[in-house]
């Protein structure tokens, strides 16, 4: 299989970490797939994905001491594979796995994900668990140097066949539950390790391998980042999508600070390649970290954010709680306009960035547009430009709505609000 063919245009979902972080439950999980067939799915987002920490029935119980709590109840099978904790995952029980919620969300018209940790369960080697597939044990494959920093579940495995065959058992126990996405984290920037911060590479192959022979057309997302440039050909060879950025959320620092990765990452994407300036944090977040709110964004922030993304041709992975999205973020969301610009044939590319703000352009020969984006970097309002020789004079219509921008001698000028965008179409 051509693993491109996975994912032709950059995918677009919801992820359950922004809002539910570990204590994720089926009834949460539902109710935003739900959601998303009836206002989202018509705009291309599709896959709906598990996060951390679905295997823990302690997850969250400790949340004002651990994110991640040290050494706590897991659920496994004899071989060494999380399942479902049934608690949280009702119809996951009796051995069923995500077979019936997979099952479910396929019935809406959705694709069904789940995030991994690198590595196999340390609960797993120190009990000595089989390898299924193989006569050695769990202990054999884990390597006890290399573990992450931030989550104490799991160790990292030995290059070697049998932990080929570990990966290969999971893989094939998720492609028989009905998986379509598979976020592994851990894998991307190994933090714990400065001097070997991509230690994890020969799993990534593994993975890749394991997914292939499954025959499954499983998309595959590492994480975290921020990703190494110069592991971009490894990355684009095994995986589909990559996080070129640690976590993101939802301050203007986070964000400004995006357009430092997009620079570096601009021109690597292409179909079935696409690095990820990760989720959206949008509408309601922060539920299971026990401070639910609405996001820090301003309006002209998130259309910023959402600009940006799409310009860069970046997966779009809703983080909110979907059925309390406003009106005005669905309609930011589902913007045909925006989407459009992340077509596989557009050629996008930051021509300026400065103190004051960035140009973005775009030029796409399938739908015969070019597009130019002027975004604002200060604390207030501001009269932008760009050179738009290829633009024709006079006043033209903004693709995200507001005040008209003009050209003129070969210059097309706008007033940008604080922290904003304004984006202009024109056929080429």
């Amino acid at each position: 299989m051509d693993k491109n063919l996975f994912a032709p245009t950059p995918p677009r979902g919801w992820n359950s970490y922004d809002c539910y972080d570990t204590a994720v439950t089926e009834a949460d999980v539902r109710a935003n797939a739900e959601y998303m067939a009836r206002h989202l799915l018509p705009s291309g987002y599709e896959y709906v994905v598990v996060d951390i920490q679905w295997y823990a029935p302690d997850a969250g119980m400790q949340r004002d001491r651990f994110q991640y709590i040290p050494f706590g109840e897991r659920v496994m099978d004899g071989y060494g594979r999380f399942l479902p904790d049934p608690a949280r995952f009702p119809s996951s029980a009796n051995g069923k796995g995500f077979a019936p919620l997979a099952e479910y969300i396929h019935s809406l018209g959705l694709k069904f994900g789940i995030h991994i940790m690198r590595g196999i369960p340390r609960d797993a080697a120190h009990r000595h668990l089989p390898v299924y597939g193989t006569d050695i044990t769990a202990d054999i494959i884990a390597d006890p140097n290399s573990i992450c920093d931030w989550d104490p579940d799991m160790y990292g495995l030995r290059d070697m066949p049998e932990s080929q065959a570990y990966y290969d058992s999971i893989i094939s126990l998720y492609a028989g539950w009905g998986v379509d996405f598979l976020k592994v984290d851990d894998i991307c920037n190994t933090h714990a390790y400065v001097d070997r911060p991509y230690m994890g590479g020969h799993e990534v192959e593994m993975i890749a391998r394991a997914i292939e022979k499954t025959g499954r057309p499983i998309v595959l997302s590492l994480s975290p980042g921020p990703a190494l440039i110069e592991k971009a050909a490894h990355y684009c060879t095994y995986a589909n999508m990559w996080r070129i950025t640690d976590d993101f959320w939802d301050s203007w620092q986070a964000l400004r600070k995006m357009f430092d990765f997009c620079e570096i990452w601009q021109y690597v994407a292409s179909p079935g390649c696409w690095p990820d300036c990760d989720m959206l944090p949008v509408g309601t977040v922060g539920r299971g970290f026990n401070a639910e709110r609405l996001t820090n964004f301003t309006p002209d922030e998130q259309k910023t954010m959402l600009a940006l993304w799409c310009l860069f041709r970046s997966p779009l992975m809703v983080g909110a709680d979907l059925p309390l999205l406003d009106g005005g973020t669905l309609s930011l969301l589902t913007h045909p306009g925006l989407l459009a610009l992340q077509s596989p044939t557009a050629r996008p590319r930051q021509v300026m960035k400065d103190s004051a703000g960035a140009v973005w352009r775009s030029e796409d020969p399938a739908r015969g547009a070019v597009t130019l984006a002027l975004f604002n970097f200060q604390d207030g309002p501001a009269r932008m430009g760009a050179d738009a020789p290829d633009f024709p004079a006079g006043i033209l219509p903004e693709l995200l709505g507001g005040p008209d921008g003009a050209v003129k001698n070969g210059r097309l000028t706008a007033r940008v609000p604080a922290h904003g965008v304004r984006i202009y179409t024109v056929k080429a």
